[in-house]
């Protein structure tokens, strides 16, 4: 087991929050840290936009950021001894690889291509497809051609 310098991004959230029923604020800190940038400044966006919607909270923007800054942190060689140096550890192990998100509109595009015909089968009647390209019929004198942007 080493000791090494990692990146860290801390989330410095400054806010002045009255109790209810008061009119006066308290002014408070309050900082995260995360390991990436986008992380960090998501959630940044998440805490101002929640705060917007409550009374009894004023958030200090100017003051509320990300800042990016080292942390001294144990790495170790390998998974096994990770696995060795934390086995006594409740809950220990490798956090879960994040199954790839489906893209609800790509399925729904290949799906409905699924259930088409192509065009020149149909004889340019819509809907029918091209390809991957979707062609809806909009009215009796008007044809819209759909095509997804990749």
């Amino acid at each position: 087991m080493d000791t090494a310098w990692i990146q860290v991004f801390v989330l410095v959230f400054s806010q002045c929050a009255a109790p209810p029923g008061k009119t006066v604020c308290q002014e408070e800190e309050i900082r995260y840290q995360f390991s990436s940038r986008d992380d960090c400044e998501q959630v940044l966006e998440q805490f101002v936009a929640h705060s917007d919607n409550v009374e009894n909270v004023i958030v200090n923007k100017e003051r509320s950021r990300c800042l990016p800054t080292l942390k001294s942190q144990q790495v170790f060689s390998s998974l096994e001894r990770a696995s060795e140096a934390s086995a006594n550890l409740e809950g220990w192990g490798e956090l879960p690889v994040d199954a790839q998100k489906t893209d609800f509109i790509q399925k729904a595009h290949d799906e409905r291509l699924d259930d088409l015909f192509e065009c020149d089968a149909t004889g340019g009647v819509a809907p029918c497809k091209m390809g991957d390209i979707i062609v809806e019929g909009a009215s009796a004198n008007e044809t819209e051609v759909w095509k997804r942007q990749q």
